[in-house]
């Protein structure tokens, strides 16, 4: 199976010189969208693409620069803001435009003085959620998540016996899916603890889920199944993603339907959409641990096997109030690697939606569930890393935390590296605690 193309190759250089520095988020070989305009203006909102220290604005390239045939037209969508437009011209098109991307910003180029035109810094941007959200469902497809959240409240029986047959998940609230930075205000709920009564107030247990967004880019129809062959070539990209968690209010509401209040209130994103196409180096196998069921025929494909799991790296970082008063560099909490700790991939959690006839809309936005390795230290949320609460995590300066504080700044982020392939970053998603309304 050929995975890769020309806009992979490791030697392959830009002229925008910062995307090729060794590390970068950003190189030629990724080229991630992201929905924008210039900051503090009321500009019509244009995709961008990232390269190197700069995004490349998309409407002034659309207009600055001579294309070949038929690429005006894929970058029309794009430069009028319109990323579900775009996505709904399919995969070919997508790989159309990266390709004629990938050439425009290679070094060389004959595109080069007319494209650094429109080059713009991310600094002198504001972003908005890259396309309207239909609706956003949360799986729960980390498997040392669930093991170990499960051991805290059932240790004689961590998983539930459907949890190695079905993607477990629920639907989350669209509305509330915001964009990287500024604030979440602390949510308020009911809470029960040895009292008689619930009591309602502030959440004081809120924590954050380390995961990756999976950006739906074609959709089915009300009563039609996709199959695993066609699972993944509806899915446009990748995210990272923060599911906020107020884990006092959910442990009193989510018996017997599940999360609610305690998940409604924030889900944030990054603004940057790392493609599916750019991430072909960082495929890798899917398999399942020996003795462990393997997936029912639905939720099976030969392509699946060979190539339908991911090698990316995630982690959290997290920068108190007194650290960013003393400006201290936020300190890593956890680090995970997603072919490690999801169970499923991201074509079987597409299947699976849909099996039931559920209808996925362009836009529509799936969480994997939080990603969490098997060792200590390795847990995506702060529920794992302080064993519910009993072991408060050291941090610098003497402070420790069970759960987010007011102030505190919670950033994830993600990337991929391998032998023989350009690292590939996702950016980074952030969020600071404000007090409760």
């Amino acid at each position: 199976m050929q995975l890769t193309d020309a806009t992979h190759d490791p030697a392959l250089k830009s002229w925008v010189e910062s995307a090729n520095a060794p590390g970068h988020d950003f190189p030629i070989q990724n080229l991630p969208y992201a929905r924008l305009r210039r900051a503090r203006s009321d500009e019509p909102w244009r995709v961008g693409v990232a390269i190197g220290d700069f995004v490349l604005d998309l409407k002034l390239a659309s207009r600055q620069c001579p294309w070949g045939d038929g690429v005006g037209e894929l970058l029309a969508p794009l430069a009028d803001g319109d990323l579900a437009t775009f996505m709904s011209l399919g995969p070919a098109a997508w790989k159309l435009t990266r390709e004629a991307l990938s050439l425009a910003l290679a070094a060389e180029s004959e595109q080069a003085p007319f494209l650094e035109l429109c080059l713009v810094p991310p600094q002198e941007l504001e972003y908005s959620l890259p396309c309207r959200i239909g609706n956003y469902t949360d799986f729960y497809a980390g498997i040392h998540h669930a093991r170990t959240v499960g051991a805290l409240f059932r240790p004689d029986n961590p998983l539930l016996p459907n949890y190695p047959w079905v993607p477990i998940g629920y639907h989350g609230r669209a509305s509330s899916v915001v964009v990287e930075g500024g604030s979440v205000r602390r949510p308020c709920g009911q809470t029960k603890g040895d009292a008689a009564e619930p009591v309602f107030g502030p959440s004081r247990r809120l924590d954050y889920e380390l995961e990756l967004g999976l950006w739906v880019g074609a959709a089915n129809e009300l009563g039609e199944r996709v199959d695993m062959i066609a699972a993944e070539s509806r899915l446009f990209g990748l995210t990272p993603l923060n599911d906020w968690s107020a884990r006092d209010i959910q442990a009193w509401e989510y018996q017997p339907l599940g999360p609610f209040l305690s998940k409604s209130f924030a889900t944030s994103v990054s603004p940057w959409i790392v493609s599916f196409d750019a991430l072909a180096p960082f495929r890798r196998p899917f398999t399942r641990p020996p003795g462990q069921p393997q997936p029912l025929p639905y939720l099976d494909s030969e392509r699946n096997r060979e190539a339908g799991a991911f090698d990316i790296h995630v982690e959290a970082w997290l920068q108190t109030a007194r650290m960013k008063a003393a400006r201290q560099p936020a300190v890593r909490l956890s680090h995970a690697n997603v072919l490690e700790a999801a169970w499923w991939t991201p074509a079987q959690l597409v299947a699976h939606h849909t099996s039931n006839g559920c209808n996925l809309q362009i836009g529509d936005l799936l969480g994997t569930g939080t990603l969490s390795g098997a060792q200590a230290g390795q847990g995506g949320s702060l529920l794992e890393l302080s064993g519910g609460g009993r072991r408060p995590v050291q941090l610098p300066g003497g402070e420790t935390r069970t759960f987010l504080e007011d102030g505190d700044t919670l950033t994830l982020k993600a990337w991929c590296e391998a032998p023989g392939a350009v690292r590939v970053g996702f950016g980074s998603v952030s969020g600071t605690i404000a007090p409760a309304a």
